[in-house]
């Protein structure tokens, strides 16, 4: 009987020592708590991680700019990617320069280029897909909204093996490449040169030097002229000279006149 009040005794105390809150801030309480010791530890392992990387990288900065390098590379490639939009502006943008020119001045290349993404764009055979650091055109044998067999069964889609065939363009930091190189000079048709004779084939271009020199010489024609008073002062000079010279001749002449007169 006496172990058994004991016991009770000691339970009851044990219940009130557990169930007394515990002093100090919430703050504090918070720190102690599970949640509290898991972010403190997570927070450490952090901290550890980031002294880590500054030591590494005060050791090894031929290391460590090489990586700073490459994210940095790697960000700037993630934000200009070119998108599906960028695509179809670039194109609309190219069709009409190409229109304002005439049909006998037009690029062979680009034009043909540009005539074959405008028609695959109006069928809706040009997809994209971006690669998050670039992006790919490709071209597809139906319109995604169509509703034939072949374009909806999946065994029949496209492999991946004749992606490199079927693919367009690469858009790669703010530009479609392949659409830039076609268009590099759209307004020169080589197809007029080919029936010149083989000796103005082989005219040297001038150089970039010689064309700017030229250049600057057509400005410099449209320039005032500008006169010196030594100019002016020389210019009188030969004038009076002028006019001395034309009196003399006159003299001279009439001279003659009368010596032919008393000849006859």
């Amino acid at each position: 009987m006496a172990a058994s009040l004991v016991f009770r005794r000691w339970c009851s105390t044990t219940v009130a020592e557990t169930v007394i809150p515990s002093k100090g801030t919430r703050w504090q309480r918070f720190r102690k708590s599970r949640v509290g010791v898991w972010c403190s530890g997570l927070l450490g392992d952090y901290k550890e991680a980031c002294r880590e990387i500054v030591v590494g990288a005060w050791e090894r900065p031929v290391k460590a700019s090489a990586y700073l390098s490459l994210l940095g590379g790697v960000w700037a490639s993630f934000y200009t990617n070119p998108s599906e939009d960028s695509f179809e502006a670039d194109l609309m943008d190219m069709a009409s320069q190409l229109g304002l020119l005439s049909p006998w001045t037009r690029n062979g290349v680009s034009d043909g280029h540009v005539q074959k993404l405008s028609k695959l764009h109006s069928e809706g055979c040009l997809r994209y897909v971006s690669l998050g650091v670039a992006s790919l055109t490709y071209r597809a044998d139906y319109d995604p909204d169509s509703s034939l067999y072949e374009a909806r069964c999946s065994a029949l889609t496209v492999p991946l093996r004749e992606l490199t065939e079927r693919l367009l363009d690469v858009g790669f930091a703010g530009r479609w490449w392949v659409l830039d190189t076609k268009m590099k000079e759209y307004d020169v048709n080589d197809e007029e040169f080919r029936h010149l004779p083989p000796g103005l084939l082989d005219t040297v271009v001038p150089s970039p030097q010689v064309t700017e020199q030229n250049e600057q010489l057509h400005k410099d024609s449209w320039k005032h002229v500008i006169v010196l008073e030594e100019d002016e002062e020389e210019g009188k000079r030969l004038a009076e000279q002028i006019e001395e010279g034309g009196r003399g001749g006159t003299q001279s002449d009439a001279v003659g006149e009368t010596q032919q007169q008393t000849q006859t």
